[in-house]
């Protein structure tokens, strides 16, 4: 994928955010936003040592943080900048944030999505009060869509990450986190755009400066560790993640000046964490949380010794589509040594296949797929390949497994 161009929309003439913005949007925002749950992790206590708290922005209004922006941009329009309407281009998160956020300001939106985009988050945002264009194959394109509609209608762009209003809202969550968890250490944040972490950064050091901020961008998609070496923003050529929430080629250049200065240090994480942590929300902690919400988890999960606690992570959306939560889930499945791919060879002979399933039933490993090869001319005449895929409990049981069919008699041959 491409890496975004979208222009930047800030107010350069604007002062510096200070914490009185993130305090007046709280106060904009107030019977808007919920204050958001703060849940404690057990498991990833134990795993990094100390006191572990998930940010449950996945519930929050719409499904993430992102109506808090909206809500604060909008409202500090102008009444003739409100009857233009306001336009906004996104995928999921930041379409039902504005059209949620116009929605209750009385406010016209139409809002751009990629023609790919999930059904879901284009029934919410129809739902939620927005016109809803489809237009152009990845993100890219649907920004230079809406920008041009903004042109041409007079309309208001709403950026997603990009204007001082939009980091005030996020911020919000900064000053939550402090007032429900006033001992936290260390504050861990995904990283897209910026927004969010900028806010969250600059909450949270303006009260706290020894409160450790630390920011996770996707291996894929991580435009800020070179932006910051190089001192300006820099522009990725391409970006590839599963998480769609975090992926964005060129950082804010308002969320950029705060990161700089206050966000102690931005992590990198894999895709097999990223999936890995998603499976750990959902099973561990009953949440559903999209994969660049998981992103803190998964940087807690890579290097636990790396974060002083108590934490707090930021479950910053939970808009997942469930066929790509399937996927996420097998993967995340997959990297925790949950599955387990066995090739054998067999005497082709009635009854053979089955005491090989009863083998493992014994061996309590669920067959998820069977397959026979008899036509390989590695093949003796009357023996059988059989390819197996199965479910375990984990590494151990997948070594467990393997010694059991060996016991057995079985040649384990990949």
């Amino acid at each position: 994928m491409v890496a975004s161009t979208v222009q930047h929309t800030g107010r350069d003439d604007a002062p510096a955010l200070t914490l009185d913005d993130v305090r007046a949007a709280q106060k904009t925002l107030s019977g808007v936003a919920r204050t958001t749950a703060l849940e404690g992790s057990r498991h990833l206590g134990e795993l990094v040592g100390s006191p572990v708290h998930l940010k449950c922005e996945n519930l929050q209004r719409t499904g993430s943080f992102k109506v808090r922006g909206a809500y604060v941009r909008i409202a500090a329009m102008s009444a003739e900048e409100r009857a233009r309407g306001v336009v906004a281009a996104s995928a999921g998160n930041h379409a039902q944030g504005v059209a949620l956020a116009a929605s209750l300001l009385g406010v016209r939106s139409t809002v751009f999505m990629p023609v790919g985009a999930a059904l879901p988050k284009v029934a919410a945002t129809r739902d939620y009060g927005a016109r809803v264009r489809l237009h152009g194959q990845v993100v890219d394109e649907t920004l230079r869509a809406a920008q041009e509609y903004a042109a041409e209608s007079g309309a208001v762009f709403i950026h997603p990450f990009d204007h001082p209003d939009i980091v005030a809202g996020q911020g919000t969550v900064g000053l939550e986190i402090l007032e429900q968890c006033p001992e936290v250490r260390t504050v861990v944040v995904g990283i897209g755009g910026g927004g969010l972490a900028a806010g969250v950064a600059l909450a949270v050091k303006s009260l706290r400066p020894d409160v450790r901020v630390v920011g996770v961008q996707a291996e894929g998609a991580a435009a800020y560790p070179p932006s910051l070496a190089a001192g300006h923003p820099v522009t990725l050529e391409s970006v590839s993640t599963m998480a769609d929430g975090i992926m964005v080629g060129r950082p804010g250049d308002v969320p950029f000046e705060i990161i700089g200065r206050m966000v102690d240090e931005v992590r990198t994480v894999s895709e097999d964490a990223i999936s890995s942590a998603l499976l750990l929300c959902l099973e561990r902690a009953k949440l559903v949380v999209e994969p660049a919400g998981a992103s803190p988890v998964a940087a807690l999960l890579s290097a636990p010794e790396a974060f002083e606690g108590p934490v707090v992570a930021v479950l910053s959306g939970g808009n997942v589509d469930p066929l790509v939560l399937q996927r996420t889930l097998r993967h995340g499945m997959a990297a925790a040594g949950r599955y387990l791919s066995l090739r054998l060879r067999l005497t082709d002979r009635p009854g053979a296949l089955a005491a090989l399933l009863a083998e493992l039933s014994v061996a309590d490993a669920n067959v998820l797929d069977v397959s026979h090869v008899r036509t390989d001319p590695r093949l003796g005449l009357t023996e059988v390949e059989v390819d197996l895929h199965l479910e375990t409990k984990g590494p151990q049981h997948c070594a467990e497994v393997k010694a059991s069919l060996v016991r057995a008699g079985y040649t384990v041959t990949g």
